[in-house]
């Protein structure tokens, strides 16, 4: 070990106890479970950390994750041991779903001019989101006649810089064709495009973590949310946590899209499966009677 702290590609000298107790910690935080699976991931990632922060142990790096004031290196830390990686247009299918069925039975019963509220989560470096919005742009012949906020939230800050920025690489854009591009994006140096400042002030991007009560609280009346291969790195308990909370941030008849592998009906009995031409949802009862 340097005086620095481990290099990124030294073992971390640790004891099962004490990695035991860093894995319970993360996970409280998170509801992500860091397994053996996944162990020379996880080392990679703290020996990075240790050496960044001057860390002369184990012991010490995880001293200052656990009680810095404003929790920035557990966020640091959040940062690295989170996997980003998605494309626009992404499992389009659901957005078809969203503009040929859901939408339409959202809006049942409202005034022109009301509020429709969808939460990307997690957005990743936002191309989910921006895909959303474009979808519905072009795709669903009412998105004038109604207030449309789309939210985007994440657990990692980085990625929602870059999601912000709206720049991305030839190969995000790979399903995006060329009519589109030329409206909602524009060809910077580098060979990247960025998405246009319209779209771009458009989306609300804030940083949400999941299994934070208090954060998730103030998330509420929302009618469709993309959760989309995020509970696939929770154990049972934090699936479960967390769609519980989803269901206490959708309105009555509010609809959820999950992952094409994840399944509501093996996580919670609190919604009810819609089967739609284009996809398979989950939808918040309309009223408590109905569960």
């Amino acid at each position: 070990m340097s005086a620095h702290g481990p290099l990124p590609n030294d073992p971390i000298p640790v004891s099962p106890e004490e990695m035991q107790a860093f894995q319970d910690f993360f996970y409280r935080k998170t509801g992500i479970r860091l397994d053996a699976k996944r162990r020379s991931f996880t080392d990679r990632r703290l020996a990075e950390r240790m050496r960044l922060t001057g860390s002369r142990s184990f012991r010490d790096y995880f001293m200052r994750v656990r009680f810095q004031p404003g929790e920035q290196e557990l966020q640091h830390l959040i940062n690295e041991m989170t996997v980003n990686e998605t494309y626009f247009l992404r499992e389009d299918y659901q957005f078809d779903c969203l503009v040929n069925n859901m939408l339409d039975e959202v809006v049942r019963g409202r005034a022109p001019g009301d509020r429709l509220r969808i939460w990307s989560v997690p957005c990743s470096t936002g191309e989910e989101p921006y895909s959303l919005a474009i979808s519905i742009l072009e795709n669903w012949g009412r998105a004038d006649a109604y207030d449309i906020e789309i939210l985007a939230s994440d657990v990692d800050s980085r990625v929602l810089a870059r999601a912000r920025d709206g720049l991305y690489e030839e190969r995000a854009l790979h399903r995006v064709p060329q009519a589109l591009r030329s409206r909602y994006f524009h060809a910077v140096a580098g060979g990247k495009w960025q998405v246009i400042d319209e779209l771009r002030q458009s989306i609300d991007f804030s940083l949400i973590n999941v299994v934070d009560p208090a954060q998730m609280a103030r998330v509420r009346q929302i009618d469709v949310i993309f959760c989309r291969n995020l509970l696939i790195y929770f154990d049972e308990a934090s699936r479960r946590q967390v769609a519980e909370a989803f269901f206490d941030c959708l309105r009555p008849g509010g609809f959820i899209c999950l992952g094409h592998s994840e399944s509501m009906s093996r996580i919670s009995p609190l919604f009810t499966p819609r089967k739609f031409p284009d996809a398979l949802v989950h939808q918040k009862p309309l009223s408590v009677s109905s569960l």
